[in-house]
């Protein structure tokens, strides 16, 4: 059975650029453009009416406003995952998209393969932080140390929790349908979460990515150890 596609609620009040996304994005299959607004308000009700899988969210809209949308949205859907396309990269401005509740943010410009990856892994529960906007707010907070120390840790440790969970599995050598039936989620799920592991660590392969966690401390080695212990224990058994 053909599994069922990525629905899309596209939000972006530049008409042109919002046809063109739409039509690459309908393109891409497994993605599905259910419903387009231009403005904040019209975004709110069309999650409502539409309940999309993931709202792709352009910051600079009419009427209420990119962050007031996402505030309303992820207030009214609090599992609603929102992803923010916007050409703004200003520190105060991240600091409002991350209290309103967003779920990632990608600059325009970013490569589409590298959107559509962005959209899956926020739809799938992941985050997704431009790394040169969050280089960028660490370098310009001097004040605020709370945010600046979860920024550092974030950009130390840029993989979710589940992510890190799916990386100790793959250390353990486990497949993407053993780490499935263990986690409880679906194969395809494991599969979005490990392409956007190997999109973070900049690694070509998962071996690549399991060594390159232990190197820098994102899976602890007893934990790693731990793991692996079970896996041969549960293949002796088998």
């Amino acid at each position: 059975m053909k599994p069922a596609p990525l629905r899309i609620l596209l939000v972006e009040d530049d008409e042109l650029f919002r046809l063109g996304l739409s039509v690459r994005l309908s393109k891409e299959p497994g993605l599905e453009v259910v419903a387009e607004a231009v403005d904040g308000e019209t975004a709110v009700e069309l999650t409502n009416q539409h309940l999309p899988d993931v709202v792709l969210l352009d910051v600079g809209l009419p009427g209420i406003g990119g962050v007031e949308a996402c505030r309303q949205i992820r207030e009214q859907h609090p599992e609603m995952p929102v992803l923010v396309l916007t050409s703004h990269s200003q520190k105060q401005l991240i600091e409002r998209l991350i209290a309103a509740g967003a779920s990632g943010y990608c600059l325009k410009g970013i490569e589409a393969g590298v959107l559509i990856l962005a959209l899956r892994s926020v739809a799938a529960g992941a985050s997704w932080w431009d790394q040169t906007v969050t280089a960028e707010i660490r370098a310009a907070m001097t004040g605020n140390l709370s945010i600046q120390a979860n920024l550092t840790e974030a950009v130390q440790n840029p993989l979710t929790q589940r992510e890190q969970e799916i990386l100790a599995q793959i250390a353990a050598g486990k497949s993407n349908q053993e780490i499935a039936e263990l986690l409880h989620i679906a194969p395809g799920t494991v599969r979005v979460h490990v392409h956007a592991i190997l999109q973070k660590l900049e690694v070509r392969d998962r071996t690549q990515a399991a060594v390159l966690a232990l190197q820098r401390g994102l899976l602890s080695t007893s934990y790693f150890l731990s793991q692996h212990s079970s896996s041969e224990v549960g293949n002796r058994h088998d």
